[in-house]
């Protein structure tokens, strides 16, 4: 009996840990989506201190603002408003670039499927955002991007835009793929982008082909 108690002891013990593994354990994501409710803020270097604000409500991205000393308002928009809902964002894995007062760029990876984001947002009253949830970002860790552009698909080409200038470039896979956004490197590998030149690993009838070209930007 003494036996027979401890060996059932030892398969409940064993029980209770793979359940709590189990529950505590779930798919790999982009990057670490523990709850933080800090709000983030990215300053520009000119001397009216633009300024763009994203407040957090319940873990999420919640509410963006954004304004500079003397432009007499503070514009707000809703985070989801902007690019969907779901997104989970990581201090880590978003940057900003300002152009004076003119505007700023915001690069971000939905950390739950690494999807790529960006946002350009005017410092004035009325212009509209721009917006694209089809953005290659350099801060994933396979797409080595020149700092100073933005990178993004239509799904049959590759655009290059340097952030300041709005000088642009192009390089097409030769038709439209069939590209899951919210799992980019399975038909976009990798890719290596300079103001002089795009290289990518694209698969293109299921098939992994080496593109490149040697760009202008303009």
């Amino acid at each position: 009996m003494r036996i027979l108690f401890v060996l059932i002891v030892i398969t409940l013990l064993a029980h209770s840990f793979t359940s709590c593994k189990s529950s505590t354990t779930g798919p790999l994501t982009f990057c670490d989506t523990t709850c933080n409710n800090d709000s983030l803020k990215f300053v520009g270097t000119h001397s009216l201190k633009p300024y763009i604000f994203i407040s957090f409500k319940d873990c999420n991205p919640d509410t963006v603002t954004w304004s500079y000393t003397g432009m007499g308002v503070n514009r707000k928009m809703a985070f989801e408003e902007m690019v969907g809902s779901g997104v989970k964002l990581n201090e880590s894995y978003i940057r900003s670039v300002f152009n004076d007062t003119s505007y700023a760029w915001l690069l971000f990876n939905d950390c739950n499927y690494g999807r790529g984001y960006y946002l350009k947002i005017p410092f004035n009253k009325t212009s509209s955002i721009g917006r694209s949830g089809r953005a290659i970002n350099g801060l994933d860790p396979k797409y080595s991007i020149d700092q100073s552009l933005v990178a993004y698909t239509d799904r049959g080409n590759l655009f290059v835009e340097e952030m300041i200038t709005g000088k642009k470039a192009m390089m097409t896979f030769g038709k439209e793929l069939d590209i899951d956004l919210d799992d980019l490197h399975a038909t976009i590998d990798s890719v290596n982008i300079t103001t002089g030149r795009i290289w990518a690993k694209v698969k293109i009838d299921d098939e992994w082909k080496e593109l490149e070209k040697n760009i202008t930007l303009q």
